[in-house]
């Protein structure tokens, strides 16, 4: 019985550091992947790019304060998405505006006016204006913004960062003409989203 109870308590903590070990590695090499960032260089020289990559799960026309009425064009990053945004169109950031709110699952519609959530508004060439709003989601608690108010940014260039899964709605006039449709995969920074008349 001694003989036993020794081996049981001499194998138990190896085991347990066994796993411990594991859960370590997982956690360690999750992160590694979820935080890349990839190099990307547009394919296109001109059109609206897509600011994430995922998945578009609404578009819909809508009120907007700035904009009047516009399109709405949602993009749902789960957590095997690059979690980067980058600006979509060369313009000057206008205004950078947080709003606090809920967690709901980001692929939930009413994620868009409930949850946490960034909302920069851009005016591009000829005056026409666009907004990108980085919305948290069920596991999301962080979103990270690099604009600045009236300063100009180039195409391509880094937006932000909303850590694992999240939302990404693009608001557009509603004369914007759109090159995607309800269920596309897009990818941040290579997929046409549309052109502004």
């Amino acid at each position: 019985m001694v003989m036993l109870s020794m081996g049981f308590q001499t194998y138990y903590p190896t085991v347990v550091l066994k796993w411990t070990n594991l859960i370590l590695a997982f956690i360690v090499l999750f992160s590694i992947y979820f935080f890349r960032d990839p190099k990307r260089i547009p394919q296109y020289s001109e059109g609206f790019l897509s600011p994430a990559d995922g998945k578009i799960i609404q578009i819909t026309e809508i009120e907007d304060e700035e904009l009047g009425e516009a399109q709405q064009i949602s993009i749902f990053l789960s957590v095997w998405n690059v979690h980067i945004q980058r600006v979509p169109l060369s313009a000057k950031v206008l205004s950078r505006i947080y709003n606090p709110g809920k967690f709901f699952a980001a692929f939930k519609h009413k994620a868009s006016k409930e949850n946490e959530q960034m909302s920069t508004l851009f005016e591009g060439a000829n005056g026409n204006k666009f907004k990108i709003k980085q919305i948290a989601g069920w596991i999301a608690r962080r979103i990270i913004n690099y604009m600045e108010p009236y300063k100009n940014v180039k195409r391509g260039e880094r937006l932000g960062f909303i850590r694992f899964g999240s939302r990404v709605d693009i608001i557009v006039p509603k004369k914007f003409l759109l090159d995607v449709s309800l269920g596309d995969i897009v990818t941040g920074n290579q997929t046409i989203i549309g052109h502004f008349k």
